[in-house]
């Protein structure tokens, strides 16, 4: 398959395409199912409690400011739902960390034609370990951060006019990292390197992310998301990443 650069944009839409490719669908489905479930359980629980959120963020604003309500509310909104599909996204990318690996794996091998590691059942069992630790080191990163922006939300009127633009930009920043993290893991880039790396293509990392990020919070497109993700993002360490990442190495 003829790899080209894209924008962060342009790898989240061939993502899209790589999912539904024949070769790569079977390893859709446990990513696709988990996701599914765990959205899915989300998207009731968030919609069953915005209002109570909403209200309760809204009562931090000076009675002086309440004439911002209006323009507020929808900030807010965005908001409860970027903070809610990010959180339960996060687990949900941890439960199935080992299959998105798996998947990323096969849609490389896809797009170059090389072998990433040793296939087979034994290899797989053997690396999820290995996933399951990655995750730890992405919630010991994001926590403090994730910390500090609900702090800001809190703080009367700049929390909730800042506060929104900030989580966004958090959100597409942290999605960036989860789906791209998968195949530089499976070649053993350290997760300090990848995040250097990402950092020299923030552009493309951003819009990336950026689009997960606003597709998660969109019914029926966020059960689709996940697996879509992790072929957008491998394509875009093969096309982007793995040359100067092989060659440095």
């Amino acid at each position: 398959m003829a790899l080209t650069k894209r924008s962060g944009f342009g790898y989240f839409l061939f993502g899209v395409k790589l999912a539904v490719t024949p070769g790569v669908r079977r390893f859709v489905i446990l990513p696709l199912f988990t996701n599914i479930l765990l959205i899915g359980t989300a998207l009731y629980y968030v919609f069953s409690h915005m209002n109570q959120w909403i209200e309760g963020l809204m009562s931090y604003i000076p009675d002086f400011l309440s004439w911002l309500s209006y323009i507020l509310w929808p900030l807010l909104s965005l908001s409860v739902l970027f903070v809610s599909m990010y959180f339960f996204s996060s687990l949900a990318n941890i439960i199935a960390s080992p299959f998105n690996g798996l998947l990323a794996e096969k849609v490389e091998k896809l797009l170059d034609g090389e072998s990433v590691q040793d296939e087979g059942f034994l290899a797989f069992m053997k690396d999820i370990p290995r996933a399951f630790a990655r995750e730890w080191k992405k919630i010991c990163y994001t926590t403090p951060k994730t910390i500090g922006l609900f702090i800001l939300l809190l703080i009367p009127g700049v929390g909730q006019t800042i506060g929104p633009v900030a989580w966004f930009l958090f959100t597409s920043w942290m999605l960036a990292i989860q789906y791209c993290d998968y195949s530089f893991d499976n070649h053993k880039v350290n997760f300090n390197q990848m995040r250097l790396q990402l950092k020299q293509r923030q552009g493309c990392a951003y819009t990336f992310g950026m689009m997960v990020a606003i597709f998660t919070t969109i019914p029926l497109f966020n059960l689709l998301i996940m697996p879509a993700a992790v072929c957008g993002a491998t394509a875009m360490w093969v096309t982007e990443f793995k040359p100067n990442t092989i060659k440095s190495g």
